[in-house]
């Protein structure tokens, strides 16, 4: 394990205004006082105590004639009171505008500002009146002052609003038909709200590259950039890495970047999620599909042992793309290029369907079709003769999800009577000087904590291939196929086995010398539990339906205890948490219902997409799975 497997990101790079209590960043702090302390609402504070012979405490002395008004005193200490469009609002000092006018309800718009990053003013949309100001002031730039009063509604800032629009749309093409921001754009959804005018440019727009391929995941559409320099300053200030910038004067201004470089960062990508319009696009997403066709999921990337937080979204029973979902204890708001792309594994190789007999048959020959019953009672058959026998070893790979683990390593030990554990999983690969670490396999920390709480020792996967060649291991039940070693040679490993039995997701060498073959689920395709590297155990839920026969681990090793005559009721990954769980010292603080993100994200904040025949989204296409280009 490197040294970046254990670093925290910060993620952060906008740094609190000077008088800021905490180091969180100042758009933070905005919404955490929306309960000041008891108290703190008094209109009138409780007057001092008397001094200690009983006489009342002396009055403030008057200010002199003609100097300064003396400064007001605080409504609520160690808070700024203010006034928001007629609500009042209680907020940390330092906190800018534009997130206190959330914490009430009241909507600024904005296009360059972003909480994480540094503040530039630059696009001019998030003025508003300030009565401390004679003129407009940046939401996004200015603190909160005790006692100000804000307008977000006036007609002057409406006019305002109404003008920038005018001013970004000037030059900016109208191809939303064909634009992979459509549906996620801010340009047209502020264009409805505060413009809705058509456009008074006489003569051509100025022309741009339209088509700028940046590096090997970001291609740019540079007419389209309104020049708001998120990307620029993401670059720049989260991973450090600048490889963007600013080119050109006016009208001729565009990002680029620099000469004889391109953008090839591991976070590349995460300029697509930052650009509020349609110029950087993702050149793996791009022309797949429509926003408003998609569903959000909440769910964990599994690219490596971070386990970032992200929402994966989906159509029908493909997944299309992962983004990061905001969560300041593992990710922040980010994600890197490599766990972005890892959901292609969920979409293509899958194994569907189960079978009985080893995968290396003559060309023509057909596999018989068996149901899932008939499936578990051959591994049933398989096993049973081994339980309790020390040429019977287990694989596990941490890839697998709490609730696998939990059911899948309770029947090893009770039913089949093993007492150790073999680990298999993705073998180590690169790490960088963010997020990404070298272990990439999501569940390892889970698979220990449980292997302990359940009194299993774990041995390394180094182990088990001599084991076999030496005729010490006979059969072998795999809880997931992955190995950290190359799987072809492997695969000639375990076809000397008389008994494999393999619960399996994506097809491989290894698989095909499976004597029993049960198909199963992903993790996008069911709901439960990982524990990342740092022991933060996370909830995901379940997108669609498992593809072909597919069905999670845990079910698997429920179907076979009952075949092999042990006892087991779960009917669902929350039943298996509530049954298995308690063995765990390390889950005991661990809610599984509370600790469940919504299953849709909040209209208003990520508004969902909406489909345009009423049919939900998601579900606008039926039947096998289909590969676009992925």
């Amino acid at each position: 394990m490197s040294d970046n497997d254990t670093k925290k990101p910060t993620g952060d790079a906008q740094t609190p205004p000077k008088g800021a209590p905490t180091d969180t960043p100042a758009a933070k702090v905005g919404s955490e006082p929306s309960n000041p302390p008891a108290g703190a609402k008094l209109d009138n504070p409780p007057a001092a105590a008397s001094g200690p012979t009983g006489t009342p405490p002396p009055k403030p002395a008057a200010p002199p004639a003609g100097g300064p008004p003396p400064k007001p005193q605080p409504k609520n200490p160690g808070f700024v009171t203010a006034v928001i469009d007629g609500r009042e609002v209680v907020v940390k000092p330092g906190t800018n505008m534009i997130e206190a006018a959330k914490s009430v309800g009241s909507e600024i718009p904005y296009y360059c500002y972003h909480p994480r990053l540094s503040i530039a003013a630059n696009c001019r949309i998030c003025l508003i009146e300030a009565s401390n100001a004679p003129k407009l002031v940046p939401a996004c730039q200015t603190p909160m002052a005790e006692g100000q009063v804000i307008k977000t509604t006036t007609p002057k800032v409406k006019e305002q609003q109404r003008a920038v629009m005018e001013f970004l749309l000037l030059n900016h093409p109208v191809d939303c038909s064909i634009c992979d921001q459509a549906g996620e754009c801010k340009l047209q959804d502020y264009y409805m709200k505060y413009d809705y005018k058509p456009s008074r440019l006489e003569g051509t727009k100025a022309l741009k590259h339209k088509r700028k391929v940046l590096g090997p995941r970001v291609v740019l559409d540079q007419e389209r950039c309104i020049i708001c320099t998120r990307c620029v300053r993401f670059m720049n200030e989260i991973p450090k890495e600048p490889q963007l910038g600013v080119f050109g004067r006016g009208s001729h201004e565009r990002i680029d970047v620099f000469p004889g470089n391109e953008l090839d960062s591991n976070y590349s990508l995460n300029t697509v999620d930052v650009c509020p319009v349609g110029a950087l696009l993702s050149r793996d997403f791009r022309f797949k599909a429509r926003s408003w066709f998609l569903s959000a999921t909440p769910s964990v990337c599994t690219g490596c042992s971070r386990g970032c937080t992200i929402s994966a979204d989906w159509m029908s029973q493909d997944t299309y793309r992962y983004r990061p979902r905001e969560n300041e204890a593992i990710n922040k708001s980010w994600m890197c290029d490599q766990g972005r792309l890892s959901y292609k594994d969920l979409n293509v190789g899958r194994v569907l369907s189960a079978r009985v007999g080893r995968g290396l048959q003559a060309p023509g020959t057909v596999q018989p079709v068996l149901t899932r019953k008939d499936a578990a009672l051959g591994a049933a058959k398989a096993l049973k003769p081994l339980a309790g026998s020390k040429q019977l070893a287990v694989l596990a790979s941490p890839l697998a999800s709490n609730e696998d683990l939990l059911a899948g390593l309770t029947f090893a030990k009770t039913v089949l009577g093993v007492t150790s554990v073999f680990v298999g999983g993705r073998p180590q690969g690169k790490a960088d000087h963010y997020l990404m670490t070298a272990d990439k396999n999501p569940n390892r920390q889970g698979l220990a904590l449980i292997a302990k709480g359940l009194g299993l020792s774990l041995k390394g996967f180094e182990e088990l291939t001599p084991a076999i060649k030496a005729g010490q291991v006979k059969a072998l039940y795999a809880l997931g196929t992955e190995v950290p070693t190359d799987a072809a040679a492997f695969a000639e490993v375990v076809a000397s086995l008389e008994v494999f039995v393999a619960q399996a997701q994506n097809e491989s060498p290894v698989t095909a010398q499976a004597t029993v073959l049960l198909p199963a689920s992903a993790h996008i395709e069911d709901e439960g539990t990982f524990t990342q590297q740092d022991g933060i155990t996370q909830r995901f839920r379940k997108a669609y339906p498992s593809k072909g026969d597919a069905v999670p681990h845990w079910k698997w090793a429920t179907e076979l205890t009952r075949e092999l005559g042990g006892e087991s009721a779960a009917a669902s990954a929350r039943d298996v948490w509530r049954a298995l769980s308690g063995q765990v010292s390390e889950f005991a603080e661990f809610n599984w219902d509370k600790a469940s993100p919504p299953d849709r994200e909040k209209p208003g904040i990520n508004p969902l997409p909406s489909s345009a025949d009423g049919r939900p989204p998601g579900y606008r296409e039926f039947g096998a799975p289909r590969v676009r280009g992925i």
